[in-house]
Parts: C-alpha cells; structure tokens; sequence
C-alpha cells in the first residue's frame, strides 16, 4: 500500500465534485492506497470555501489522512528553497511544504499544477484542474 498528498487543486476539484478528481480518488481508495493531505492544503481549501462548502470540506478532510509536517519537512521544504534560489528560481514557502510532507509519506504528489513542485525526489502525478 502506497500513499499520495492530494495537492489543494485536486481537494477543490473533489470538493465540487468534478469528474477527473472524484474517479482517481476512488482508484486511489480501491487500489488500497492511502489519500494524504497537510496542515498547508487544508489551510489553502479553507480559504477558498464557497458559501454552502464548509460541511462538504470537512467531511471531505475527516475521509483523508494526515500527513506530518514537522521539524524534518520544514528542514527539507528548506533546502528545497534554498537550492533552486541558488539556480535562480523562487518555489513558494507552502508548496515546498506541500512536498515535503508528500515525501514524509512516500513520495508521491497529485496536483493540477506540476511546475510548482520541480523536486527530484517526488513522483508527480497530474490531475489537471477543472476537470
């Protein structure tokens, strides 16, 4: 059994209910993967919520594994920073988060934006958003 982070735009896509994010979460579950989120993607839904979302996202988080962020994610979110600084790219503080705790549980990240998570270290898996 393996585990994915679900980035925020696949939780939004699966919040409202749109087809391409509702049949993967389903494969993952069936698969008998685990389906992950952090503090960073629950904070950025929570933000976005619609009027009428709030019930739906709970339910939706409380179905979902936590995975950490800790003292070794904010170490490696970090080093991801500052090394592409040093190649002269900025990668946000969040998304760098978002990768680390997705390492913390085996390494894999679906998302609808994969150019925001350069790490060589992940297997991104593109759910492209909206659909």
């Amino acid at each position: 059994m393996g585990g994915v982070l679900l980035d925020t735009t696949v939780l939004i896509d699966a919040l409202r209910g749109r087809q391409g994010a509702t049949t993967r979460l389903r494969e993952i579950h069936e698969s008998g993967d685990a389906a992950y989120i952090c503090a960073i993607n629950v904070e950025e839904t929570v933000r976005g919520l619609r009027p009428g979302e709030h019930d739906a996202a709970r339910r939706l988080f409380q179905g979902l594994r936590l995975a950490p962020l800790g003292h070794e994610e904010g170490w490696q979110a970090g080093e991801w920073r500052r090394a592409h600084a040093g190649r002269g790219r900025t990668l946000a503080q969040a998304d760098c988060l978002i990768a680390a705790a997705a390492l913390s549980v085996g390494g894999r990240l679906a998302t609808g934006n994969p150019k925001d998570f350069p790490m060589t270290e992940l297997t991104i898996e593109h759910w492209p958003a909206g659909t």
